[in-house]
């Protein structure tokens, strides 16, 4: 068995009062938290434009390459909050470290939440596919209207490429783990898209509502507690799809492993989920098109 150094204490999960909605809110916002994005942020931005995405929230932790100006140029000031979020807090009662990015999603909720009839809470390596109709916003009707739905992760590898390609993520990564739900080491989690004036709880990959709790639905609205979703019972991607390219290619790999952990999880146990992982993803994989030829039939240009 190997042993890691103990993490220090770390604060995931916020307790908030939702905001009160506004009368005309509408459409979908994406909130997320990045840094030294520039590679590949222009296609991301691009993608969710095209598939409706109202508005972007957006934390920057502290860049100090070309991301902010490409994100500017790219975005509107209708379409853009871009906050700066560089720095870590730690409550000196108990030395906690606060999750900056669970934070940063009670912040956006609380602050901008009442716009919106939806919020979906991911990062730029997560692209959210719509497979019923072309925006996310007709994809999440497939859902009820259940304020909580999670979306299983479906993990894409390096696709054999050994160096950076040339050009973006999606016609560049094809392959992914076979079974979202898996019960392999690290090789399963999800992101929600919540209505944010439901929530009553906040952490990076599972929330709570007012209403139901725990409880979360899937893409098709099938409804489970927040236990059961890693059953083989909960997987669809019959409405909407979430894609995470999860390693890119292996030098990058490499270097996000050498960039270390945001969290204050030590490097070594950060290089071990990492490289479990990747050979979790890599142990079993299926060609999945579906994005590009998305993209293709409705004339994306990215």
């Amino acid at each position: 068995m190997r042993l890691f150094k103990k993490r220090l204490p770390f604060s995931k999960h916020l307790r908030i009062d939702p905001p009160a909605p506004r009368p005309n809110r509408h459409g979908v916002a994406i909130v997320t938290m990045l840094k030294d994005e520039e590679s590949y942020i222009d296609e991301w931005l691009a993608f969710h434009q095209a598939v409706g995405i109202r508005h972007f929230i957006i934390y920057d932790d502290g860049s100090t390459d070309g991301t902010a100006s490409i994100i500017k140029a790219r975005l509107s000031d209708a379409e853009l909050t871009l906050v700066p979020w560089a720095g870590r807090m730690i409550d000196m009662s108990d030395g906690q470290q606060f999750n900056s990015q669970v934070v940063a999603f009670a912040h956006a909720i609380l602050n901008f939440g009442a716009a919106f009839r939806w919020m979906a809470l991911i990062d730029v390596d997560e692209f959210l596919l719509p497979k019923l109709g072309n925006t996310v916003e007709e994809a999440l009707k497939g859902t009820g209207g259940f304020p909580n739905v999670s979306l299983p992760w479906h993990m894409f590898g390096t696709s054999g490429h050994k160096a950076k390609p040339d050009g973006g993520i999606l016609r560049n990564f094809v392959q992914r783990a076979t079974d979202p739900i898996s019960r392999k080491k690290n090789a399963t989690n999800f992101k929600c898209v919540v209505d944010p004036c439901e929530v009553t709880e906040v952490s990076v990959h599972q929330f709570e509502t007012r209403q139901y709790g725990e409880m979360t639905c899937n893409d098709v609205g099938k409804v489970f507690t927040r236990k059961q979703r890693k059953t083989p019972d909960f997987y669809a991607s019959q409405n909407l799809q979430l894609n995470h390219y999860y390693t890119k290619s292996l030098e990058e790999f490499e270097e996000k492993i050498r960039r270390g952990p945001v969290s204050p999880a030590t490097r070594d146990a950060h290089q071990h989920r990492l490289r479990t992982a990747l050979e979790s993803i890599d142990s079993d994989v299926v060609e999945d098109r579906q994005i590009i030829d998305f993209i293709d039939e409705n004339d994306i240009q990215l």
